[in-house]
């Protein structure tokens, strides 16, 4: 196997990604044939059957893309962080230093203990 191809070859959290991803698509994309199901549910008169059936599509399509959007940001971010460009946690950029040198000539630099924090 080449080398090129290997590094276009998805590692395994990204496939992972990628399957949580199609499966909250799938679950939006499957919501209007459940309320659809959930009408004619409750105009053969289980009501309560056809709220459960439209509620639940509703609940899970939600917890679906909420999983895929935090495992998503996690990727990206562990992707971003082996590359250097931001830091794996917000504690960590406490070691980043603040730049001495100014574009303009009448900025004031603060030093940390001048900051205050807008309420």
């Amino acid at each position: 196997m080449t080398r090129w191809y290997a590094d276009r070859t998805p590692e395994r959290s990204a496939r992972s990604v990628i399957a949580v991803a199609l499966l909250a698509l799938l679950l939006v994309a499957a919501m209007p044939v459940a309320l659809l199901a959930a009408v004619i549910m409750m105009v053969l008169g289980h009501v309560v059957g056809g709220l459960v059936l439209f509620g639940g599509s509703v609940l899970a399509a939600a917890l679906a893309v909420a999983l895929a959007g935090m495992t998503g940001m996690h990727h990206l971010r562990k992707l971003l962080s082996r590359v250097g460009f931001v830091p794996l946690h917000p504690s960590q950029d406490a070691d980043l230093a603040e730049p001495n040198g100014s574009d303009y000539a009448d900025a004031v630099q603060l030093d940390r203990s001048e900051y205050t924090e807008v309420p």
